[in-house]
């Protein structure tokens, strides 16, 4: 009856491992360690690496001062140094003598004050291009006439039309001070006419009453006297009123001249604006300058950009774009070196002027990679008179500006 009773071990699942009583005094197997344990290992260089990287990039004041120190170079071992940005590539020569004070930016070349665009005057319209006066590479004064318009002849007749009302009304006006003149001489002679036959009239008037007393005449011809002898003296008043109108002011006060003056003014208000609108057809260079660039020929009609550019190219400017993390080493008057590789040569020059604001950078290497939203600073530098002499030729020339900050520190 007992073998008939199932085993105990038998009921058990597939998964319960079975221990032999025998095996009772083995001691346990050692437990496996851990996979993370080794991944720990692995993460401690990683961190050492990444937290070198970090200090290379941001180089605080002690990492610099070390550098200074040795003579290093930051990244001296690779083909530029971890401190420039990704897009500048230096010239060898300039990366033998690159020192860790130094702050790297691009830039171009340009006029003092920038290049200014010649465009048609205000109101030109629909006006063509007639004559181009000027060329690259003319030097020419502020208001000097570089191309006229072909809007010239239409304007040109409206100064005639306009300076023939001005000669017409000058002569109405002289006209009109010598009819001024003629009225006030005619009424004083009419005035004195005028006593000459009130005095005839009293004599008259007085011959008549003596005669009435006497009997010899009618009281209807002293009547007839006295009305005269009245009619005489109102046309004494008469003339003295009239005289005393023109008498009472000066020429140039009388109602007639002062007409004839402000229509004289008019006509040569209308004469200065049909001078100014000739001014339309005349373009004429706004500073002195170099001409840089002509952009239209004769028969063209003016494009968007301006007929021509021009710049101050006696002094030359660069304008650098310095990353916003470098600005703050920068002061004015400190020394800038400008690699121009396009002319083999390097440009002297010194800061001027800070920008005040960060913007988006605008001036870009040629790599496809280069960083095109990089937030920079703009930095004006003043080249010296030879550098001036020889980056004139190269206006907008791209070139990497090193800017020596130890010499204002």
């Amino acid at each position: 009856m007992e073998d008939s009773k199932p085993s105990a071990s038998a009921d058990l699942p597939d998964l319960v491992v079975r221990r032999d009583d025998s095996q009772g005094d083995t001691p346990p197997a050692t437990p496996k360690p851990s996979r993370w344990r080794y991944l720990r290992f692995l993460a401690i260089p990683a961190l050492l690496f990444l937290g070198a990287v970090i200090g290379m990039y941001f180089q605080p004041p002690g990492l610099q001062k070390f550098f200074e120190v040795t003579g290093l170079q930051p990244g001296a071992g690779t083909s530029a140094p971890i401190a420039l940005p990704p897009e500048i590539t230096l010239p060898d020569d300039v990366m033998q003598t690159l020192q860790v004070t130094d702050v790297i930016g691009l830039a171009r070349l340009m006029p003092r004050g920038d290049i200014s665009t010649v465009a048609p005057p205000y109101g030109a319209g629909d006006a063509r291009v007639a004559q181009v006066l000027v060329a690259e590479g003319d030097r020419v004064a502020a208001g000097d006439l570089v191309a006229l318009l072909d809007n010239a002849a239409q304007l040109q007749s409206a100064v005639v039309r306009a300076e023939a009302t001005v000669a017409v009304r000058a002569a109405s006006l002289l006209q009109t001070r010598q009819g001024v003149q003629i009225s006030t001489d005619e009424a004083r002679a009419s005035l004195e006419q005028a006593e000459i036959a009130a005095l005839e009239a009293q004599s008259e008037l007085a011959r008549t009453q003596e005669l009435f007393q006497r009997g010899v005449t009618t009281q209807a011809a002293l009547d007839v006297v006295q009305s005269a002898s009245q009619q005489a003296d109102r046309a004494v008043d008469r003339a003295r009123a009239t005289l005393a109108r023109f008498e009472s002011a000066d020429v140039d006060a009388q109602p007639d001249v002062l007409v004839a003056e402000r229509n004289l003014d008019a006509a040569r208000s209308d004469l200065a604006s049909a001078r100014r609108d000739l001014s339309r057809a005349e373009v004429v260079a706004p500073i002195d300058g170099v001409v840089l660039d002509v952009h239209v020929r004769a028969g063209e009609k003016p494009p968007g950009d301006g007929i021509l550019t021009m710049g101050d190219t006696d002094v030359m400017m660069a304008e650098v774009e310095i990353y916003q993390d470098r600005i703050s080493m920068v002061e004015v008057g400190q020394p800038v070196e400008l690699v121009a590789e396009a002319i083999q040569r390097t440009l002297s020059g010194q800061v001027v002027s800070i920008g005040l604001t960060v913007g988006r950078q605008s001036v870009l290497s040629d790599e496809t990679a280069a960083n095109t939203d990089a937030r920079v600073v703009t930095v004006l530098v003043e080249l010296d008179a030879d550098a001036s002499a020889v980056a004139a030729r190269y206006t907008n020339l791209e070139v990497i500006a090193r800017i020596d900050t130890r010499a204002m520190q």
